[in-house]
């Protein structure tokens, strides 16, 4: 029977040249994939006829290598899109303590300078130091006369009014805190949206990436066990 088949010649559809029959393949055989590789080359192939071995292994050999340049390519189109989501990530990323700054009017930044002196340890020791001194400057038993003798009026003024003014700036100031801290909460919220957003992005297209892999690691792999098997046939026969 062996000796039968070794004896008929076939065409190749491919180089169109007489071969052996088990030298040869039927094209029905051949896996989808390959036949579309072939068909790149040659439109109209008869699928009732036969393909050589030699062109058979080089269409298989060309498939094999087209699956990797496309992996490969589909790597470098993750690649660019996550470098194009990092760029435009970038441009969203603002500082705002200069944003913030530039927008003062006048008053905003008298109030803000007022409450950073008012809640600084130099205000606090200059100011115990000028109560110190008028306190001793206006004692009796310093001058004959003092300007403000106790239990020192004026001073108790100028304390009220000083504390009268410097409450309300500060307050000012603590409120302008609190908004430059709410815009950066929500400068925050953004950036993390959108950061989470690509994360998700790229979770899907590794999905994608690692579908597509399987799919041709796959064909791949039935196409070296079709080898292995006509191998096996060649030394059986």
């Amino acid at each position: 029977m062996s000796n039968h088949h070794a004896g008929k010649h076939v065409e190749c559809q491919v180089c169109h040249h007489s071969f052996p029959l088990n030298h040869t393949m039927p094209l029905g055989l051949v896996r989808p994939v390959v036949l579309e590789e072939m068909e790149l080359d040659h439109s109209g192939v008869n699928q009732e006829g036969y393909i050589c071995l030699r062109d058979l292994n080089e269409y298989r050999s060309r498939y094999m290598q087209h699956a990797l340049e496309a992996e490969k390519g589909e790597l470098n189109d993750l690649e660019k899109e996550v470098v194009t989501s990092l760029r435009e990530q970038e441009d969203l990323s603002q500082n705002l303590n200069n944003e913030f700054a530039g927008k003062r009017t006048l008053g905003e930044q008298v109030s803000d300078h007022i409450a950073e002196v008012g809640g600084s340890w130099s205000f606090i020791l200059t100011f115990g130091v000028l109560l110190v001194c008028w306190i001793a400057v206006n004692s009796a038993w310093i001058i004959a006369n003092p300007f403000d003798p106790y239990p020192f009026i004026l001073l108790n003024l100028a304390l009220s009014c000083l504390a009268a003014i410097q409450a309300p700036v500060i307050m000012m100031s603590q409120k302008r805190q609190e908004n430059k801290d709410r815009l950066q909460a929500e400068h925050d919220y953004r950036i993390n949206l959108k950061t989470e957003l690509e994360v998700r992005h790229i979770h899907a297209k590794l999905d994608l990436l690692l579908t597509h892999q399987w799919e041709r690691l796959l064909t791949i792999q039935q196409l070296q066990t079709d080898l292995i098997k006509e191998i096996a046939d060649k030394k059986q026969s």
